[in-house]
């Protein structure tokens, strides 16, 4: 059993706590992918459900908590599925939830974390979005969720690692890499009931704090994070989250804008299926590195699709 803040009871008994639209997601062999790839490849849909990405899992688990003791409201940063996770969420349980998200993220995301009924406070960038959501939980005494250091939260994403080892077995699962709850969650339970299963964690090298941190088993921040995938563009890796990777994790690794873009055209072609930069992060892997994969099962979560049409038309047309 891995060594992490993270517990296999829990991660059993969250499924009786998230609603069912966040569980059971698709699981299914993309034959058009494998030709296109040259191994096998199971794709995890993350994306049919109100809030379009696995964020819901955990932010369950943070509402129900916040209801259970009495307390009703909380505030979060966010890339923007996190926002409108929690939004969600809150809504459904009566807790008052702000989001401070930047200004430049996707409008469309933006505008879904209003509609699910959030507060949203813009700033420049993420990292002031973390700092002025934790000013605000301060002045107004409430709970601050922080995605990825709340255990609430990789637990809740861990639910999709139960799924796929029900499901497998699989050579190897690859999973999106930004704060890690995604990436430690599904780790830890492929490790603790799969351990044959090469868990591999995918970022852009154009955002590589926590790639890079992995390797040097220790924080290194960047002074920028210019991707496409903004879902994963994260510059200060929190401490405890690297700890917990380092025990989960067999390999992280970096791929190219370029590469990413083609993940993204090869879902679209071969899948039907549109989706956000950061969820095409496993095809982006396979793509730099065939013979790595050659012939073996491959499971790609796609994390999300919350997609601005209009960047996205100019990623792919």
């Amino acid at each position: 059993m891995p060594d992490t803040r993270l517990d296999l009871d829990r991660i059993r008994a969250a499924r009786r706590v998230i609603d069912p639209v966040f569980l059971d997601s698709p699981l299914y062999r993309c034959e058009p992918l494998e030709r296109a790839l040259g191994c096998r490849v199971s794709v995890k849909l993350e994306t049919a459900n109100p809030v379009r990405s696995f964020k819901g899992r955990g932010t369950e688990l943070v509402a129900h908590g916040l209801a259970e003791r009495g307390e009703r409201a909380a505030v979060c940063a966010s890339a923007g599925n996190l926002g409108q996770a929690l939004a969600l969420s809150g809504r459904a349980r009566g807790i008052d939830v702000t989001v401070v998200a930047s200004r430049f993220a996707p409008a469309a995301k933006l505008e879904r974390i209003r509609s699910f009924g959030a507060h949203l406070e813009l700033v420049d960038d993420f990292e002031l979005a973390r700092e002025r959501a934790a000013e605000l939980a301060r002045e107004r005494g409430v709970r601050l969720v922080e995605d990825s250091l709340d255990v609430e939260t990789c637990e809740g994403a861990a639910t999709v690692g139960l799924e796929l080892a029900s499901a497998g077995p699989f050579d190897a699962v690859l999973v999106a890499l930004g704060g890690g709850a995604l990436a430690t969650g599904v780790g830890h339970v492929l490790k603790s009931l799969a351990p044959g299963t090469e868990v591999i964690a995918v970022q852009p090298e154009q955002a590589p704090a926590m790639t890079r941190s992995w390797h040097a088993r220790r924080v290194v921040t960047t002074d920028s994070a210019d991707t496409i995938a903004d879902g994963v563009a994260g510059r200060f890796p929190i401490p405890e989250v690297l700890d917990d990777l380092l025990e989960v994790a067999d390999d992280a690794v970096l791929v190219r804008e370029t590469s990413i873009v083609a993940g993204l055209r090869l879902f679209l072609e071969q899948a039907g299926l549109v989706v956000e930069p950061s969820a095409a992060l496993g095809l982006a892997a396979v793509l730099e590195d065939r013979e790595r994969f050659a012939g073996r099962h491959v499971a790609t979560i796609v994390c999300g699709s919350n997609v601005d049409l209009a960047a996205y038309r100019g990623w792919l047309f």
